[in-house]
């Protein structure tokens, strides 16, 4: 099951209570103050994990909540650091405030670790507080109080290329023959439910990667159909390739449809460079303007496909970094 958008509650611990107590010893009536310190509360930590692709476990559990410290000893031992909670997403997610809608982070490197949250300092025991005015101190601090969020996780898939089209345009026909991915394909409309990606190879070891994104409709922008739910994932692509049928009654009405979905999602989609493919052109039954499409699919060819994948390497070449990539 894909999931690309849920809500979860964080909390850093609290830090340990510092301790008042006094030295004692036989003989030694009035002992010196020798309350430990409290520890500090576990940190919320994120990092993003290669082998995640979906959302899916954060249905299961929407609350991570990190160990409070423990409170301060006798004999100046401090109280042990809470454990922190280490949470991995999917490469591409987007961390926000769920009321505000601030972003907090990008997820978009492997490993690499985000202290979110930290936890809470310990207090200080009474042995901090010993003055030569001031010898026997009852008093210790408490420990700060852990910080609670309510976020968003928003996943947006990393890939070079996406497919844009209509519902059966071939979009997941053509990753499927282009890679190794195996998304569903079926004769009726919305077949694809989720994004699919996949690693399409070409040359010598190279490779680029290319998602498959669910059919787009007129009025998807603004919530009809399923596009509007993965238009996100659109925002991530370096080219954007659209698909369109051969046996349509006007090309040019249907991309300006497609186009002015995108833009009316984001503003931000207007610069992304694009390529017009013309698919099942087996189906063709009228002239076209030849010059108005990059390439024309009829069969899935070894050499139709290592042309288009050149097509596609080659405007791939023309960015020297992502076009869209989300700032703190």
């Amino acid at each position: 099951m894909f999931v690309d958008y849920v809500n979860i509650t964080v909390r850093s611990g609290d830090g340990g209570r510092g301790k008042v107590a006094f030295r004692r010893e036989k003989f030694i009536p009035k002992g010196t103050p020798n309350g430990g310190d409290g520890g500090k509360g576990g940190d919320i930590i994120f990092t993003g994990d290669l082998n995640m692709n979906t959302l899916l476990d954060f249905t299961l559990n929407r609350k991570f909540i990190a160990e409070n410290g423990q409170n301060g000893g006798l004999n100046d031992m401090s109280g042990r650091s809470g454990k922190s909670i280490m949470i991995k997403v999917p490469l591409g997610t987007v961390i926000s405030d769920k009321e505000t809608g601030e972003i907090y982070l990008d997820i978009q490197e492997e490993n690499k670790e985000y202290i979110f949250l930290e936890g809470g300092k310990g207090g200080w025991g009474n042995a901090h507080f010993k003055t030569a005015t001031r010898q026997a101190p009852k008093y210790a601090q408490p420990g700060i109080s852990g910080i609670e969020k309510h976020l968003n996780l928003e996943l947006k898939i990393i890939a070079d290329v996406g497919l844009v089209g209509y519902p059966n345009a071939g979009k997941s026909t053509l990753l499927s023959v282009m890679s190794n991915a195996r998304p569903k394909i079926a004769d009726y409309p919305f077949t694809t439910l989720f994004p699919n990606l996949g690693i399409v190879k070409y040359g010598n070891y190279k490779s680029f990667v290319m998602a498959d994104i669910p059919g787009l409709i007129k009025g998807a922008s603004e919530g009809k159909g399923l596009g509007l739910r993965f238009l996100r994932h659109i925002e991530r692509t370096k080219v954007l390739i659209y698909m369109i049928t051969a046996d349509s009654e006007d090309y040019e009405k249907d991309f300006e449809v497609l186009k002015n979905e995108l833009f009316a999602y984001n503003d931000i989609l207007k610069e992304k460079p694009f390529l017009r493919i013309m698919s099942k052109k087996d189906l063709l039954e009228k002239d076209y303007n030849k010059s108005y499409f990059d390439h024309k699919i009829s069969s899935f060819t070894q050499e139709g496909l290592e042309e288009l994948k050149l097509i596609i390497a080659e405007k791939l070449k023309e960015i020297e970094r992502p076009l869209y990539i989300w700032e703190k």
